[in-house]
């Protein structure tokens, strides 16, 4: 008995380790087969650094140079509650892929019983026996309905698990990505507004105390009403701006503390922050190629195991139609007393092959493989789709990396005129060639100028910012830390 079921199991291992799921070919990728250039009249922005590395290769303490930044975003990937979630669900997606791998091989199971009855008289004289009460022991091991899966309905099955399991690591992947995006962008924001909220300060004490001279010499008849209530009016929109923008940083303070997991003020020995305007707080990339983003965009992996997961399916759906074989057995000793439980001539054993036939199910299993078929176009399509958004993402980060250098530029140029300009209307008010109405509109021009300039600093930051994530960079820390390896993108799910 013991190598008859050896024997079977031996062959069924060999017999089941092909499946009927379709053979997979990865689509093909619905989108150009280069990034658009820049709009007319603009030159593609050039890659100061001189970068030749792929962006999902460069690490992000390498990207982002400011000392600050990267002591948060390293604390945000400890206590994110977002990305623990992500990896608690590996762990889920792992257990569950090892319970349907279990179903592979046989259930094993040790049993012991005692029974102890009563047999009537009625119940002896069937039997040939006397009547009386009787007693039973028994031990042995069995295996219970375990398929025999030639036709790999069960393989397809964990198969398609692990397919599952796999997305659920790229969708960490993903996660941890755009997490330190999220953080570099809003660290970005509550910068900018500290750096407003500092114009705007020292813009509201500059105006008071241009508005205690002007009073002043509103007492002493030199000037006119008009001009007194020019600076207070000057002086009120300051404070507004002021109360503004430093309720605007306290909210990006919290956005921020949310993202990083902890109070930012525990941090230990917290490097102080760079200024927008240094260059070197985030460095530059090459864009590659689209083709690229295969292997680079871990959701774009997501959504291919996802669709190898939907391939397996069919295979379980398609192994429906055939003969589903099922083995019980058991082997063991019986006795009607313990001491003799091991004694010779007390052996038993059943062997109990199942053969399940499909016959008419009203259409059940050709409606499964239906629906398996159209869950494998959807996911084909969410494939697709995966693919073209990436594109887009990447499409517009460097369509607008060349229009914002240019906007930061113009915007320079713009502030440093209406610098000029105000001191030039300073000198001309004080020699008596022009009316302080001159001087209070270059005033307020400049300041409107200086918070428009740290806006667009923001904005082409954040610009860097969005094609490094785009192109699937933010895993690594640094390159010298060994790439994580994705799973492997083959024609069907290995294990």
């Amino acid at each position: 008995m013991t190598k008859t079921l050896t024997t079977l199991l031996l062959v069924a291992g060999v017999l089941t380790g092909c499946t009927l799921a379709p053979h997979y070919d990865r689509p093909a990728p619905p989108v150009a087969d280069s990034f658009p250039t820049a709009p007319e009249g603009y030159a593609t922005a050039e890659v100061k650094s001189g970068e030749t590395r792929r962006a999902a290769d460069i690490g992000w303490r390498e990207f982002f140079r400011d000392p600050r930044l990267q002591a948060l975003i390293a604390t945000s990937l400890e206590n994110n509650r977002d990305l623990r979630t992500a990896a608690l669900r590996i762990e889920e997606a792992r257990a569950l892929y090892q319970v349907q791998r279990a179903d592979l091989l046989p259930t094993v199971n040790a049993n012991a019983g005692y029974t102890r009855a009563r047999t009537t008289a009625a119940q002896a004289a069937t039997a040939l026996g006397q009547p009386g009460v009787t007693e039973i022991y028994e031990v042995g091991l069995g295996i219970s309905s375990y398929e025999l899966d030639f036709f790999g309905r069960v393989r397809s099955l964990s198969n398609a698990a692990l397919a599952q399991y796999f997305a659920t690591e790229e969708a960490r992947r993903s996660a941890q990505i755009s997490l330190v995006s999220e953080v570099a962008k809003a660290y970005l924001a509550e910068r900018a507004y500290a750096e407003q909220y500092e114009l705007a300060r020292d813009t509201l004490k500059a105006r008071e105390s241009t508005y205690g001279l002007a009073k002043q010499r509103f007492e002493a008849g030199a000037t006119s009403a008009l001009d007194l209530r020019d600076n207070e009016s000057l002086v009120a929109q300051a404070r507004v701006a002021a109360a503004q923008l430093a309720r605007q940083r306290a909210q990006a303070h919290n956005a921020l503390e949310v993202l990083v997991g902890k109070p930012i003020g525990t941090i230990e020995n917290l490097p102080e922050p760079m200024r927008l305007s240094d260059e070197r707080i985030i460095s530059d990339i090459p864009p590659g190629l689209p083709s690229d983003l295969l292997e680079q965009r871990p959701d774009i992996r997501q959504a291919e195991q996802q669709l190898l997961s939907a391939n397996a399916n069919i295979g379980a759906a398609r192994a429906a139609f055939f003969p589903r074989i099922t083995l019980t057995a058991s082997g063991g000793t019986i006795s009607p007393t313990f001491s003799g439980l091991f004694d010779a001539g007390t052996r038993a054993w059943s062997f109990a092959p199942q053969l399940v036939l499909p016959i008419f199910d009203f259409g059940r299993n050709i409606s499964n493989l239906d629906l398996a078929n159209v869950r494998k176009n959807i996911q084909v399509a969410n494939y697709e789709k995966t693919i073209q958004t990436a594109f887009a993402e990447v499409a517009d980060a460097l369509v607008a990396r060349g229009t914002l250098e240019d906007q930061v530029a113009g915007q320079e140029q713009v502030r440093n005129a209406e610098a000029a300009r105000y001191e030039l209307s300073r000198l001309r008010f004080r020699s008596g060639v022009a009316s302080y109405l001159d001087e209070l509109d270059a005033q307020r021009q400049l300041f409107t100028a200086e918070q428009a300039l740290v806006q667009a600093r923001q904005l082409r930051l954040n610009n860097a910012i969005d094609l490094y994530r785009s192109l699937g960079g933010g895993l690594q820390e640094s390159s010298a830390v060994a790439q994580q390896g994705a799973p492997a993108q083959q024609g069907t799910v290995t294990q």
